[in-house]
């Protein structure tokens, strides 16, 4: 970096990764903006970074022009979308580990990004590791000899997760790295072991073997339930080996052996153990290396060491080893993944999905979610975590499901239904534990874009209308019109609410135009009865492109236009 760096790049989390990142960045003269969603996080870099920008917002990131490139440092759940939204704003994006979760979403922003002419890069630190970067000089050297076998041991007592087992969250690094050393190859064939102990489902040590052409072997141990801190790898070859043990200091980092190996009478092989040589390394900290190749690569126009279709082979590896392990250790080839019909959706592997639920393409299955035989869930849909789908449930596409919610049979979801964190569906009105009413469930219909806020409860045999919403903690009792807002115990009509969720004030005209999007609304009254439209774009009808992402969050629209009518206070969802 030099004198002439351009402060344009936005960091989106700041927590326990980003804050390494945004260290580099600001000391590179490059930060722009710092962006987290918990103003704590965010507080935390009051002192020296006083010239940053800091926001909550990411629509606020990646609707300012004076920045051209995204580091994205969140958990990885979040990947795709927000990767996805950045190169839909023309961003260059760097994304930490891994680059998504699935290998279609991967696919997909290895399209979008050559399609769009971004630089999409992967954080796979080790790859600019000086000590990683001496390790291939000496194998394209020859010095090492033909490459027979690697072992990469990540060992460590934490740092413990439960929204991804040790293989997501400790092994990407490594499998970079050694695809990298093979000569970016895929595995021939793949087995991997596992166990957890301390959450259902989430593996905390996974043994993964691979066999790859010319008959070399590597082997990747990872573990957050050792204890000791080992971080150390091991490349074989017929001439020497070198082994890299990133927890030493820098002169004791990178050793060669020399040993070779003799054969007695020509008939029995004998070690002949050599002292280690320290390798000489140039001293470099490896995220600072990083962070200056995707902005050197930015400003050049040319693909990074881990660009997309890197990160996409590491995922390729990683979905390979997850179903080895989900098969209790079973060999995996790269003809079996070539050949079985691409994943459609992604199931978190505590989830369960019972044989005979229907899930559409794109959609996700969080932690110790249950989708039960005959369920029906729509392409895009993203179910939180403990969710339950009884049988029998229709759910449209895009359909939003966060925590603790479970959908009972007799329940309808229509598209782009958003129900929030622990909301309450019935399907009986009268339950009694000595009656049996199984065959007697009473319907509830979500219809399409309806809102449902944390903790309401909706009573069973009622019709939540196009786009409603029903403010959080709502005991919903009877049906609620189209764009209809109500909110309370019970439930009250309390105004209406446009498809991006701003409260609409009509004129003397029946007219209103909701704030946010431009789009106008028509109120009319039937006999006393009150109905709300859109005239701009039929309710069934999609979003136009750009009006799929928000652009202002509900408080800065709201403070935009308080001289112009009273709002009444903001609904929770």
């Amino acid at each position: 970096m030099n004198e002439h760096t351009i402060r344009d790049v936005a960091l989106i989390g700041g927590g326990y990764w980003g804050k390494n990142l945004a260290r580099n960045l600001h000391a590179l003269g490059v930060l722009h903006t710092l962006c987290d969603t918990h103003e704590q996080t965010l507080r935390n870099f009051s002192i020296g970074y006083e010239g940053v920008a800091k926001t909550t917002s990411v629509d606020a990131v990646l609707q300012d022009d004076s920045v051209t490139k995204v580091f994205i440092a969140a958990p990885a759940a979040l990947h795709y979308t927000l990767a996805k939204s950045a190169l839909l704003h023309g961003k260059d994006v760097f994304v930490e580990k891994p680059l998504c979760l699935t290998v279609l979403e991967a696919e997909e922003l290895v399209a979008l990004s050559s399609r769009l002419e971004r630089i999409l890069m992967v954080g796979h630190l080790l790859q600019y590791h000086p000590c990683v970067q001496k390790i291939k000089e000496l194998i394209a050297s020859g010095e090492l000899g033909r490459l027979q076998y690697i072992t990469s041991n990540r060992l460590n007592l934490g740092k413990i997760r439960r929204e991804e087992n040790a293989l997501w969250s400790f092994a990407p690094h490594d499998l970079s790295v050694i695809l990298s050393l093979v000569g970016d190859r895929l595995p021939v064939s793949l087995q991997c072991t596992g166990g957890g102990w301390l959450t259902p489902g989430v593996a905390d040590t996974t043994l993964t073997s691979m066999r790859f052409d010319g008959e070399v072997l590597a082997h990747v141990f990872v573990s957050w339930l050792n204890p000791f801190k080992e971080q150390k790898l091991t490349v074989v070859g017929s001439h020497g080996m070198v082994v890299f043990d990133d927890t030493l200091d820098w002169d004791k980092k990178l050793v060669m052996y020399r040993h070779q190996i003799a054969w007695q009478d020509g008939l029995i092989p004998t070690a002949g153990k050599v002292i280690g040589e320290p390798v000489e390394v140039v001293t470099s900290e490896p995220l600072r290396n990083e962070c200056e190749h995707f902005i050197e690569c930015c400003a050049q126009r040319r693909q990074p060491r881990t660009d997309g279709k890197e990160g996409l082979q590491v995922l390729r590896v990683l979905a390979m080893a997850q179903t080895s392990l989900d098969a209790a250790g079973r060999s995996v080839s790269v003809r079996d993944i070539a050949s079985a019909p691409a994943a459609v959706y992604y199931a978190h592997p505590s989830a369960i999905v019972d044989e005979g639920a229907t899930i559409g393409k794109g959609s996700k299955i969080w932690h110790f979610s249950h989708i039960s035989s005959g369920a029906k869930l729509g392409e895009d849909c993203n179910l939180g975590q403990n969710v339950f789908v009884a049988s029998g449930v229709t759910m449209g596409r895009n359909v939003k499901v966060q925590n603790n919610v479970s959908i009972y049979a007799g329940t309808e979801v229509h598209d782009d239904v958003f129900l929030g964190p622990s909301c309450v569906l019935t399907n009986v009105t009268n339950p009694r534990s000595q009656v049996v009413r199984r065959n007697i469930y009473e319907k509830t219909v979500l219809r399409r874009g309806a809102t449902i806020g944390a903790n309401a409860t909706i009573v069973c045999g009622v019709d939540l209308g196009r786009y409603s919403f029903v403010a959080a903690g709502a005991v919903v009792t009877d049906d609620v019109p189209d764009y209809g807002m109500v909110k309370g115990v019970p439930a009250r009509f309390s105004g209406w609410m446009s498809r991006h969720g701003h409260v609409l004030s009509f004129d003397a005209t029946g007219m209103a135009i909701c704030p946010e999007s431009g789009l106008e609304y028509r109120i009319e009254v039937a006999e006393g009865v009150a109905s709300v439209h859109c005239v701009t774009i039929p309710e069934d009808a999609p979003l136009p492109e750009g009006l799929r992402i928000g652009s202002r969050s509900y408080d800065t629209v709201r403070a935009e236009n308080r001289h112009r009518d009273d709002r009444p206070s903001k609904p929770q969802a």
